[in-house]
């Protein structure tokens, strides 16, 4: 599977479907073969960062105290500070929008104790436990990677589905992408390329094109 035809393959699943009135996202669907789903060790569960970005940045949100979490405001999505973990997860809803509505979560490592204790129902069951930061940390260069990164989780599922862009990016771009997340699933897949059955590529509401 070469670039070039990749990129043949965006164009076309592009092309094939109807104009609409939002930016509808780029997705490859993943079909494996050979591969016993029922086993964890064999499911993939990996954030990749997309070498071009996602066509709109993830959200992020970051459970801080003090100096990480007056670094974090102006730059993160969201900022919950210690003294904020219960009473934002009291009200079960918002709390759950939350989950749904911030992509990726990183936390002062301190914290994550009681941020399991009281987030660890809405956050685990999505895949979007936090990533922790010693205190002092950074956490501009992590959130700009974070940024561009995805999640691609097949649990127990063969199919499984990752996001590569948005219709209106560079179509060379989003070729580079996929090839990026192609190359680390065969990394984690026993038999490497010869356990994927089948990779198709298309957008939110458009017609599937085969790549492989």
């Amino acid at each position: 599977m070469d670039e070039k035809s990749i990129e043949n393959a965006i164009k076309e699943a592009i092309s094939g479907g109807k104009k609409r009135n939002f930016r509808q996202s780029i997705e490859i669907s993943i079909n494996l073969k050979d591969v016993d789903m029922s086993l964890p060790k064999n499911r993939i569960d990996e954030k990749v960062i997309l070498p071009h970005g996602r066509g709109q940045d993830a959200r992020i949100g970051v459970f801080a105290n003090g100096e990480l979490a007056v670094k974090s405001k102006g730059i993160a999505d969201l900022v919950i500070e210690g003294n904020e973990l219960a009473e934002k997860a009291e009200d079960k809803r918002d709390a759950r929008k939350i989950a749904n509505s911030v992509d990726f979560f990183i936390a002062e490592a301190p914290l994550m104790p009681n941020i399991g204790r009281y987030w660890g129902i809405f956050l685990g069951p999505r895949g979007k436990m936090p990533t922790p930061l010693p205190p002092a940390a950074d956490p501009n260069p992590i959130i700009e990677n974070l940024r561009k990164t995805i999640k691609i989780r097949s649990k127990d599922k063969k199919t499984f589905h990752a996001l590569v862009g948005k219709e209106d990016m560079n179509v060379e771009d989003i070729a580079r992408n996929i090839l990026e997340v192609i190359k680390r699933i065969e990394t984690k897949l026993e038999r490497g390329p010869n356990n994927i059955k089948s990779v198709y590529v298309k957008t939110t509401m458009g017609p599937s094109v085969k790549l492989r």
